[in-house]
């Protein structure tokens, strides 16, 4: 009987060949197994517990961080090394040291990387507009928590929040903190997990006080009206666009257009940037602007260095004699960091979930986990003071006979009979008894027994006010608004980024004109090499060189902000601009085009143009005796795509292909040595780039077409003869006057 065949859907032990048992034992295990096992439960962690903040504002390693500052009383003390707080760190921490000191850095304010830096820090952070800039080691610098922390922790210690166990069990750490304000949408805040990701950008306490406050009184509030945009740490201009605004404070996706704040200095012919955009770094900046001078793009700028000391960043940028500062820096803006766009994500966990939200929603979650925080910190006070009044009310009934009492006590034999006495003897619990039994002996006196119990009556007012506060939403958002008030009034600080509401009268510039416009003439030898030339340097040397067995193929009269297209044996079409190529000499060989276009392994050049406005149809002949015409505005892209897929037909080799802005008679050559002569008004054109075309040659088998030329630049001098009536036709054997062949004479 045969056995049966093991299930594919758990694990299988395959044992080992080898007999002396060196190796180990392999397990096979289905992928969509290991998947579920392994990947998803390092997904979910990535998400949950490591990238994405929360409705605090936190990323659960700032939160670990703050809270052993917190312990270590750094709050309102003295600075402390860095690394006395990155080890003590590690015991919520297990990520390492350099993880947790890379966490300090940010939250740091020598990094600048937040509106309101969270660790007052002293010594070498580094910068956030800095790529190169690094920050000392964490024995050399030194922290406390800045003051507005204290919002953070104002109510840790009365069970505002949940506590959680560390990795290993021994320590309690809070699960949130208790900001007073929606520090979410104050400190800026990004990561990446594993599927998703988070970028929320810092807007203005002031206005994200406002903005919370007019939402708590009337949640239909417009919030654009409020808070006016995003605010950068590191300032700059905000492009003012309502619409793209509303779209992120709606969905919580978009972008915001930033650009660098600037001043020109008219006496000394020089710009100097003091703001940048947060999304970029002076480092950047200055790569993208140098590569544009050495291309020579930008020809106006003299030199350009960084200024950047104690007193802030700057970059100054000299300028050559007779340059527009204004019409250079909006071309500046067009083409470097200098302009960036910030792109937002308000991907935020919601007990425990990811959620993308707009403002609005973020507000609506925030006011409601900070009622929920206040009514348990209101419930923590009551449950105290009702404590407190079960004691005082022992305590009274103690008053009516202080006596009794201190016969029950004198009278009592043994030590653990003295509180079940008290309370038989009052009928008051054991608390209470045991509170009376601890009161000292001096204080056994009716003033101080009076005093005590007359607390009983404001005890019981001020517990009826706090149990209406827990029940009451409207007195909860009061409490919220007077604390977002006081937030306001004590850490308010003026916005950074400036806001340009009406930027339409700046110069516009348009991108022909970052593009030199000069005449060029442009060769391409057989082999692929490519040079453009100008008319000066042509003129003083005009002998083209060329490596040993290539020649001349193609050349042309264009412009400098022409656009090549370079069509290759593997039917692709690669795009690029005249003016991405320098200018040589005729005695360069030129630039080598498979390399420059980054071609495939072993694709070759078959046919090149040039075009301005992608006017004109492009004519295919292909060696089967076929023709396409394809009209050019078929290879213009939006995108600037670089290269195109499906440039043409690929049914049969290409022979030959040419470009005409009118229709005009073309002369088809076959290899058998016949010859057609056609008009080109007989194709019809088409929208489809890879069509076959119609048949125009026939072609007997083994021969092909070999050429096609315009009539005009062939030597034939019968045409007549070749001019087909009707398509397709198989043309008439050349004649050996219509080649230019001159015949030898006897003298």
């Amino acid at each position: 009987m045969p056995k049966k065949k093991a299930p594919e859907t758990g694990a299988k032990k395959v044992n080992n060949p080898n007999v002396m048992g060196l190796r180990p034992e392999v397990l096979e295990q289905p992928i969509t197994e290991t998947l579920e096992l392994n990947y998803m439960p390092y997904a979910m962690s990535v998400i949950v517990s490591r990238a994405i903040p929360e409705i605090d504002g936190f990323k659960p390693s700032h939160r670990k961080l703050l809270y052993t500052m917190y312990q270590m009383k750094l709050l309102g003390g003295a600075r402390t090394k860095s690394a006395n707080v990155v080890g003590q760190t590690m015991k919520l921490n297990p990520h390492g040291d350099a993880a947790i000191y890379d966490t300090m850095v940010r939250l740091s304010r020598g990094y600048g990387a937040l509106l309101h830096p969270l660790v007052d820090s002293k010594g070498n952070f580094g910068k956030v507009y800095s790529r190169d800039m690094a920050w000392a080691a964490s024995r050399y610098t030194e922290v406390r928590l800045d003051p507005i922390c204290a919002e953070l922790f104002r109510d840790i210690d009365q069970d505002a929040v949940d506590f959680v166990d560390n990795y290993d069990g021994k320590l309690k750490e809070p699960a949130l903190l208790p900001t007073t304000f929606p520090n979410v949408l104050v400190s800026a805040n990004q990561g990446i997990a594993v599927g998703m990701a988070s970028n929320l950008c810092g807007f203005n306490l002031t206005e994200v006080c406002d903005a919370t406050i007019a939402y708590l009184k009337h949640p239909n509030t417009d919030l654009l009206s409020v808070l006016k945009g995003p605010d950068f740490p590191t300032g700059g201009q905000l492009l003012y666009d309502e619409g793209a605004l509303r779209q992120i404070y709606q969905t919580g996706r978009g972008s915001v257009q930033v650009r660098a704040k600037w001043r020109y200095l008219k006496s000394e012919n020089l710009i100097e940037i003091v703001e940048i955009p947060y999304s970029t770094t002076v480092e950047a900046i200055m790569d993208k602007v140098s590569e544009l001078i050495k291309t020579g793009k930008i020809k106006e700028i003299a030199d350009m260095r960084d200024e950047t000391d104690l007193n802030g960043l700057k970059i100054t940028i000299d300028l050559k004699r007779g340059a527009d500062p204004d019409k250079l820096m909006a071309r500046l803006f067009k083409s470097t960091p200098l302009q960036d766009a910030y792109s937002c994500n308000f991907n935020i966990l919601i007990q425990g979930m990811p959620r993308v939200m707009g403002v609005g929603e973020i507000l609506e979650e925030w006011t409601a986990w900070r009622m929920d925080s206040v009514r348990r910190r209101t419930y923590f006070a009551m449950q105290k003071k009702e404590e407190k009044l079960h004691l005082l009310q022992g305590l009274k009934k103690i008053l009516l006979d202080i006596d009794r009492a201190i016969q029950i006590i004198r009278e009592t034999e043994e030590d653990a009979e003295v509180v079940p006495n008290l309370m038989i003897g009052f009928g008051i619990d054991q608390i209470q008894a045991e509170y009376v039994a601890d009161i000292k002996l001096r204080n056994i006196n009716k003033e101080y027994i009076l005093r005590r119990t007359q607390e009983t009556e404001s005890l019981a007012e001020e517990i009826a006010d706090l149990k209406d506060l827990i029940d009451s939403p409207t007195r909860l958002k009061k409490v919220l608004i007077s604390e977002l008030q006081a937030v306001k009034k004590k850490y308010s600080v003026p916005r950074r980024t400036e806001i340009v509401y009406d930027f339409s009268n700046e110069i516009q510039v348009d991108a022909e004109e970052e593009v030199p416009d000069y005449p060029v003439h442009v060769f391409l030898s057989k082999e692929g090499y490519f040079k453009k030339i100008t008319p000066q340097s042509l003129r003083m040397a005009s002998e083209q060189k060329y490596k040993e067995g290539d020649g001349p193929c193609l050349q042309w009269e264009a412009n400098n902000r022409d656009e090549l297209l370079v069509f290759t044996d593997k039917q692709q079409c690669y795009k690029s601009r005249l003016s991405d190529f320098g200018d040589t000499k005729a005695s360069a060989l030129g630039e080598f085009l498979p390399t420059r276009l980054g071609m495939d392994s072993g694709e070759n050049v078959v046919w090149v143009c040039i075009t301005h406005d992608y006017s004109g149809h492009v004519l295919f002949f292909f060696e089967n005796g076929k023709a396409a015409r394809v009209e050019l505005a078929t290879y213009k892209t939006q995108t600037r795509r670089k290269r195109l897929t499906g440039a043409y037909s690929d049914k049969s080799p290409l022979a030959s292909a040419l470009l005409i802005q009118e229709d005009a008679e073309l002369a088809l050559f076959s290899s058998e040595g016949r010859c057609l002569i056609f008009h080109t008004a007989a194709l019809a054109p088409k929208s489809t780039r890879t069509t076959q075309g119609v048949q125009v040659m026939t072609i007997k088998p083994k021969h092909h077409l070999e050429r096609v030329l315009p009539l005009s630049e062939t030597a034939i001098v019968h045409p007549a003869r070749y001019r087909a009536k009707s398509l397709p036709a198989a043309g008439l054997p050349l004649r050996a006057e219509d080649r230019g062949e001159e015949q030898l004479t006897m003298l």
